[in-house]
């Protein structure tokens, strides 16, 4: 998993989800719930390239993900983007090993 800080390293991410698919999760590193989402997706076996955003350090990062792909913000958040766009994405309690499994078998 690799922690991404730099709206070029987001615009890489967009480029890669054109080839493959590409998990992106914004974390906030002073709550609960969003340790609980980045230890499920931390945990979760996967060949999809995963990378993460701390929101408290990069909030213009994490404002520009929002507005490129045109969902609310939430943290934390957890997107499967595929051919520039999030074809799935789940938020806070909904960030589990199970639901993260289910996006893949549907998406990925």
């Amino acid at each position: 998993m690799k922690k991404i800080q730099s709206i070029t390293e987001w615009h890489s991410i967009i480029d890669q989800s054109k080839n493959e698919p590409v998990f992106l999760l914004k974390h906030s590193s002073t709550c609960s719930i969003s340790a609980a989402g980045y230890r499920a997706f931390e945990g979760f076996d996967t060949d999809i390239p995963k990378y993460y955003l701390v929101v408290q350090t990069n909030r213009p990062l994490s404002s520009e993900v929002a507005s490129g792909l045109g969902i609310r913000h939430e943290s934390p958040q957890l997107f499967l983007l595929k051919d520039g766009k999030a074809v799935w994405h789940a938020s806070h309690y909904s960030i589990s090993q199970s639901k993260i499994k289910s996006a893949v078998e549907a998406f990925g």
